[in-house]
């Protein structure tokens, strides 16, 4: 394994993205709430850029009390990834599906130190 520093951390603003290159992989370094998270730019569906897709809260179902449905509402407390191209949505913190936890993105360990983010590939 080996670590490549691939930004500043200043290069990145909360809830930004950027994508980089390091050897022929391409990858998304994200930083949410003050950490940084790395995955692969390759949607597990069909092979979508998925980390240049939008970053949003999750969708959740709002039910009634006959457990009918009433309208939906955003849940900050996940944001997900959603890709571009098929609309699959990733936990932006575990790069899991957000409908079939067996479906993940690939994920990289990401430091940040001296004002420089780090993946170590």
């Amino acid at each position: 394994m080996t670590e490549v520093q691939v930004c500043k951390a200043s290069d990145i603003a909360e809830d930004g993205v950027l994508i980089v290159h390091i050897d022929d992989l391409e990858v998304g370094v994200v930083r949410h709430r003050g950490a940084y998270f790395a995955y692969r730019n390759h949607c597990p569906h069909q092979g979508g850029p998925v980390c240049e897709g939008v970053r949003m809260p999750k969708v959740v179902a709002v039910l009634g009390p006959d457990r009918g449905y009433v309208r939906s509402e955003f849940d900050e407390s996940e944001v997900h990834l959603v890709c571009p191209w098929h609309s699959y949505e990733f936990n932006i913190e575990t790069g899991v599906h957000a409908g079939d936890s067996k479906v993940r993105l690939q994920k990289f360990p990401v430091s940040e130190r001296d004002g420089n983010v780090y993946v170590t590939i």
